[in-house]
């Protein structure tokens, strides 16, 4: 018994201004694209059942040319795999935050997929001998949460759901969506699953034995370089899925090839340069770039740069960059210092943006909004101001 687990494709997910010849989105375009490709590899594989472990879309309200592609590839799945399963449940992402806000993944019920939008349901598949647990996160911020019990008579027994696997994300929270519902191993172990399939957490990885998170199929998350780097460390060099064994708990990765990889340069330290020798430093790490820059989503940081070298470096061909690449990022970072502090203590002097986090952290807010995705935005609007002052 094989299922495919595929999870977080964010469909409609926009970044950048560059656009396609169509007038979509380029990376809008990146993301489906990915998806299409993947719908191919698992039609190739043949999986007895296929879970969206949710977040299919990026917005509650997905744009119509999403809302489209979503439909048509879904399509394909049910005409390709017609004796295949396919459960999709509704990620934060897919979650109105209003009970009278109805949600666009009833749509695809048509197509007879499996939908879970609100409250968990047990799916049974007797020919296949599956029982699949689907739990959308509703299910989990809900007063009174499912027990994340096996039931049924069915000898393969399947958890899936959206959240956050306590203890499992890394500090800086790498590759990490907020809003996200807190899950606990015991949660997850109490049931004696074949497997559990997890979304929510845009790196793939194995929790624990039979629970994985599939990971995205790409970079969507708030903080794509932390994402990549996380990635890198753990040997993956590339996004995709799962194709899972129910017998044998074997989770094999499928390599999702991507319209475009990010490249985050190596980090260049300015202390003592002057900006000419900066300048050629730049572009030898862009020259360096594996098949060039054009196109390409690239990261170079700049440490130790004071802000009258940051001035002096030569913008007009970071512009050139700029315009060649999909998107070029310079990212001028200045010396940390150290001052005297009021008692005379030495001590190091915060940035604004430091500043303007521990504001934000202790500011009292209305319940409604969100002091993690708030501090966040505040931190990454600050940080953006600085580097186009910087770049002048």
């Amino acid at each position: 018994m094989k299922l495919a687990h595929l999870a977080d494709l964010h469909l409609g997910f926009r970044q950048y201004h560059r656009q396609t010849p169509n007038g979509l989105n380029q990376r809008e375009a990146d993301v489906a694209g990915a998806f299409r490709r993947a719908v191919e590899q698992v039609i190739a594989a043949r999986p007895d059942a296929v879970l969206l472990a949710g977040d299919l879309f990026h917005s509650v309200r997905p744009t119509n040319p999403a809302i489209l592609f979503a439909f048509q590839q879904l399509h394909r799945l049910r005409e390709a795999l017609p004796e295949a399963p396919v459960i999709l449940i509704a990620g934060n992402h897919d979650t109105p935050r209003s009970v009278e806000t109805g949600s666009i993944l009833s749509l695809f019920a048509s197509l007879g997929v499996d939908v879970v939008i609100d409250d968990a349901r047990r799916l049974a598949y007797p020919r296949l001998g599956l029982s699949v647990l689907a739990v959308p996160h509703n299910a989990l911020v809900a007063p009174t949460r499912p027990a994340f019990e096996r039931a049924g008579t069915e000898p393969y027994q399947v958890l899936t759901v959206h959240g956050e696997v306590e203890g499992i994300f890394p500090a800086d929270r790498t590759g990490v969506e907020y809003g996200g519902a807190l899950l606990t191993k015991a949660d997850l172990a109490k049931g004696g699953w074949n497997y559990v399939a997890l979304g929510h957490y845009h790196v793939q990885r194995e929790v624990a034995p039979r629970v994985w998170y599939s990971g995205s199929l790409d970079y969507v998350s708030p903080n794509p370089w932390g994402e990549l780097a996380e990635e890198r460390t753990a040997g993956l060099d590339a996004k995709g899925w799962l194709l899972v064994d129910l017998d044998s708990g074997k989770a094999e990765r499928r390599a999702v090839p991507p319209a475009r990889r990010l490249h985050d340069l190596p980090v260049i330290d300015a202390l003592g340069k002057t900006a000419a020798e900066l300048d050629r430093l730049i572009a030898d790490a862009v020259s360096a770039i594996p098949g060039g820059h054009a196109d390409q989503v690239i990261r170079q940081v700049i440490r130790n740069t004071p802000r009258h070298v940051g001035r002096e470096i030569n913008h007009a061909a970071v512009r050139v960059f700029k315009s060649q690449a999909l998107h070029y990022q310079l990212d001028l970072r200045r010396p940390v210092s150290n001052h005297l502090t009021g008692t005379g203590a030495p001590g190091r002097r915060r940035t604004l943006p430091e500043l303007v986090v521990d504001y934000l952290e202790r500011r009292p807010l209305p319940a409604e909004i969100d002091r993690e995705a708030l501090v966040r935005r505040g931190r990454e609007l600050v940080e953006s101001a600085e580097r186009e002052w910087a770049e002048g």
